[in-house]
């Protein structure tokens, strides 16, 4: 990785970093992580039940575990930019956020439209204004729907500090 794409990709995961520290403490503790799929449950209105939930909640838990590899039960900034990178995208955060995603498609069919990206992103603790804007930026063909597929590529290019026009939007 380049120079750029270093300072790119550090500037990204704190932003990401902060995002996930839903109380503010500077540290991501388990509770502010899986946290994330209690919002997106109540946010999409889904039961505890809903084989889609309790999807969200197995791959939080699996994707947790490999973040606090010490278990101490709280990952710092350090810890969080050691970790992530696009190996551990690929093989674990895009099964986590893939699940997110398959809780706010309310039909199923694998796009989100404006609203439901809106939900979504909301809930994972971004301005509702960034999601708008976000999804204006990766609905590049107008269709008013954004792909499973390319939501996921989008955030693992901001991870690893490639373009990425919806992280820039987001956060």
């Amino acid at each position: 990785m380049g120079r750029t794409s270093v300072a790119t990709a550090t500037v990204a995961r704190g932003r990401i970093f902060a995002m996930m520290d839903a109380d503010g403490d500077g540290v991501i503790s388990a509770q502010d992580y899986l946290s994330r799929v209690d919002r997106a449950v109540q946010a999409t209105g889904r039961s505890e039940d809903d084989p889609l939930v309790l999807a969200a909640r197995r791959e939080a838990h699996k994707a947790w575990a490999a973040m606090d590899a010490n278990g101490d039960g709280k990952l710092s900034f350090e810890e969080y930019d050691a970790w992530v990178g696009a190996d551990k995208f690929d093989n674990i955060c895009r099964f986590a956020l893939g699940a997110l995603f398959d809780l706010a498609d309310a039909d199923g069919d694998g796009a989100l439209d404006k609203a439901e990206f809106t939900i979504l992103r909301t809930a994972l603790n971004n301005a509702p204004v960034n999601a708008e804007a976000a999804f204006g930026a990766l609905d590049a063909d107008g269709d008013g729907r954004v792909g499973r597929d390319e939501y996921l590529a989008s955030i693992r290019a901001y991870v690893v500090g490639e373009a990425s026009p919806m992280g820039e939007a987001l956060y």
